[in-house]
């Protein structure tokens, strides 16, 4: 007799804590430097990644899963008999979720389920962990995918950006663009909806007060947000900023658990160093 079992891609930026104690799987996407392939998390670090972007002047490019990778992590599960609930980051960004859905098909494993989680980095990480939990609580996989996807659009994702170079670099920002933004010290607020992400708002200052402001002007959400737990999310902030986020999340007192992760190596290449986010269910 099989069971459920949660997979996703590197991007749900889950802490390794998270992954052990909801029994998640990952599969990495792949980071292309000097020609050169890494699996993100398991072959380089986010810090790897803004050494070399800072001497190239450019951003690595980022990859999908590789059918081999995830076909050899997949197989042991099919072996088992296992009913596999995989998810991708969004369809727009990537064709990771078709390459899970070719192994579904050539192995012709129907109990391979995939879900498009219109989303990236804990915006993918919440819908795992409510996955995690609806199969602790015995429900069928059917089940789970229909509940995580009737409840997809309620995810609410947004970070803000300190530098603009990076953003640049990969083709998402004029350079003229990132030139002028960071010397006004612009920081954009990048949301994402419906798969897609957009540019919200445009703070401008020290990231530390920023931040925080961007944090304030999330407040009415955050007291209406699912309590369960709330993210957040960041490539290499100040210590100082973090706890300072933490204590305002804190001192809302409406969350049962708030986490604090690092973005990856796919999600820190395309932002740079210093960007934060707050992640949470909208009720």
């Amino acid at each position: 007799m099989g069971r459920i079992r949660i997979v996703a891609d590197s991007t749900c930026d889950l802490s390794a804590e998270l992954k052990e104690q909801n029994e998640i799987t990952t599969i990495p996407l792949c980071i292309v430097m000097d020609d050169k392939s890494y699996y993100d998390g398991e072959e380089i670090t986010p810090q790897q990644i803004y050494e070399w972007a800072d001497e190239n002047r450019t951003t690595p490019k980022t990859s999908a899963v590789t059918y081999e990778k995830s076909l050899s992590i997949l197989k042991p599960m099919m072996e088992a008999g296992d009913d596999i609930i995989f998810f991708g980051i969004s369809e727009k960004m990537s064709t990771t979720c078709n390459i899970i859905r070719l192994i579904a098909g050539d192995e012709e494993y129907p109990r391979l389920h995939v879900i498009d989680s219109m989303n990236l980095s804990t915006g993918i990480g919440l819908q795992v962990l409510y996955a995690a939990r609806l199969a602790k609580e015995g429900k069928s996989a059917e089940e789970i995918v229909s509940l995580v996807e009737e409840r997809r659009s309620r995810v609410r994702a947004s970070f803000v950006v300190e530098t603009l170079t990076y953003l640049a670099r990969g083709g998402r920002c004029k350079p003229v663009t990132a030139l002028l933004g960071n010397t006004l010290k612009l920081k954009p607020q990048i949301v994402v909806e419906r798969g897609a992400m957009n540019v919200s708002k445009k703070y401008r200052g020290r990231q530390s007060a920023v931040i925080l402001k961007y944090a304030r002007d999330l407040e009415e959400a955050l007291l209406h947000a699912d309590p369960t737990c709330v993210f957040i999310t960041h490539s290499g902030c100040d210590r100082e900023i973090v706890e300072e986020v933490r204590s305002y999340l804190k001192g809302l007192d409406h969350f049962d658990a708030i986490y604090e992760t690092r973005a990856g190596g796919v999600i820190s290449s395309h932002c740079g160093p210093g960007t934060l986010g707050i992640l949470f269910y909208a009720d």
